[in-house]
């Protein structure tokens, strides 16, 4: 048997000791764990005042926006190691990683600068006013000017992943919300002898929660890698891995970007129809994100068994195994949606008694069953494309339905026809519906099959062609 053959064979091997569940369960439950350090924030702050929750989700807005710049390595990183890891190229995915966490902090470290000195005039940017700026400027300091921390946890934790250690990462991030939501108790509230802090306090938690986790993640790196990674390999700066890395990590970053800049431009105009509608949308937002956490998580698990499958050259199996992945996406969606409609005031009663609030979140919550479904259509088929190489294409479909259709229909629905915050939630999902339409057909055209990063006559040269 030939070498080629040889490595093609054990990568098969290796990755049908690879189920979608196995993958998928323990991302689950990190992505939830994570989404929980959100919501215990909103929950203990619900209890400081309304203003303070819509001063945190306001500024979290324009940290999530910083956190997807930092996906132009995470997920450009994760993508080419998955690839390597299927050719059999176990020190060039190690020497791929190392870069990553170099670029990542670099990039880090810069934007905590720029959120430690511009933080206020973003905010003011979104005509937030009074206590509700005072909070907001704070929290965005402090957990901004962190942002480092999280630049190096987003790349260690993608690669962990991308090695098949799910169950892992899953952990430390149960680790690190207990910390969080300690720290949330002690700081916010004043407990066991702390001074009381509010949103200064939940901010400071969140900054000690990940530097621990921080630690953990790479302790874990150098104990679970397949090739140990020297300090030299941090330094190294190889053209060829950069080239392959921002070949999909600057699409796919632009594209989040670009989502998450037109969530702002949504939350602009959200200002504008009020306090009530402002909270309103924090705690119809916070409901959301566990609807479509399992489409998340499947999307995720998906893309790494893609990657390594168009790594080993198998793309007819990655092919139908994207299809049976979208099934159990879209399944479990709609049970999952079905019960959050069924128990929608309930929920946001966890947040707020306001009569006033709890309605207009119940709105968009049973809209959420239109919204949540064409989302899951861009969770599982955006992965699959870019874990294939083929991540230009959504870039360019997400300009042109996020920024030429969702943004002035969100306008028009809710300021022409007064349909305020539901408004919006309809111009949002029709952006979801518009482009998980287009992305099926992609993944049937297998436009995708030329794009692999990995050259299987074992140069490993690039083979990403233009869309």
């Amino acid at each position: 048997m030939s070498t080629t053959a040889s490595k093609n064979a054990a990568a098969a091997r290796e990755t049908e000791g690879f189920s979608l569940f196995a993958l998928t369960w323990p991302i689950f439950l990190e992505l939830f764990l994570f989404m929980l350090m959100g919501t215990a924030d909103t929950l203990m702050l619900s209890s400081v005042s309304d203003q303070a929750v819509s001063a945190v989700g306001v500024a979290n807005q324009y940290i999530f926006i910083a956190i997807l710049v930092l996906e132009v390595i995470g997920n450009g990183a994760s993508i080419v190691v998955a690839q390597y890891i299927g050719a059999r190229k176990p020190i060039e995915a190690a020497r791929i990683s190392a870069i990553s966490v170099t670029l990542n902090l670099m990039i880090g470290l810069t934007l905590s600068a720029l959120f430690i000195v511009l933080g206020k005039p973003l905010l003011r940017a979104v005509h937030l006013q009074g206590d509700v700026l005072a909070y907001a400027e704070s929290y965005l300091v402090i957990v901004g000017g962190g942002l480092f921390l999280q630049a190096l946890i987003n790349t260690l934790s993608s690669i962990i992943r991308t090695y098949g250690y799910t169950r892992q990462s899953m952990l430390v991030s149960l680790g690190m919300n207990v910390i969080h939501v300690i720290g949330n108790y002690l700081l916010i509230f004043g407990h066991m002898g702390f001074p009381e802090m509010g949103v200064t306090g939940a901010a400071i938690s969140t900054i000690v929660s990940r530097g621990i986790a921080l630690l953990v993640f790479f302790w874990l790196f150098y104990r679970l890698m397949e090739v140990r990674i020297a300090l030299a390999d941090y330094f190294r700066m190889s053209r060829e891995y950069i080239r392959k890395i921002l070949k999909i990590g600057i699409p796919s970053a632009l594209e989040q970007v670009t989502y998450h800049s037109c969530q702002s431009v949504f939350l602009y105009f959200v200002t504008f129809l009020g306090v009530e509608a402002l909270a309103s949308r924090q705690y119809a937002m916070n409901i959301s994100t566990y609807i479509y956490l399992f489409s998340s998580a499947v999307g995720i698990g998906t893309a790494i068994i893609t990657g390594r499958l168009i790594g080993a050259g198998r793309k007819e199996e990655a092919y139908n195994r994207v299809w049976k992945s979208l099934k159990w996406g879209l399944g479990i969606t709609v049970l999952i949606d079905a019960a959050a409609v069924v128990f929608r005031e309930p929920l946001i009663g966890l947040f707020t008694n306001d009569l006033v609030i709890v309605r207009l979140a119940s709105q968009v919550i049973v809209l959420s069953m239109l919204l949540e479904t064409g989302r899951t259509f861009n969770l599982i088929l955006i992965n699959s494309l870019r874990a294939a190489g083929d991540a230009k294409f959504t870039v360019y479909m997400g300009l042109l339905s996020m920024v030429g259709m969702s943004l002035p229909l969100g306008y028009f629905l809710a300021f022409r026809l007064d349909l305020g915050l539901a408004g919006i939630w309809l111009a949002i999902a029709a952006d979801e519906w518009l482009r998980g339409v287009i992305m099926f057909f992609r993944w049937r055209s297998r436009a995708w099959e030329k794009k692999a990063l990995v050259d299987h006559a074992g140069q490993g040269a690039l083979a990403v062609s233009g869309t």
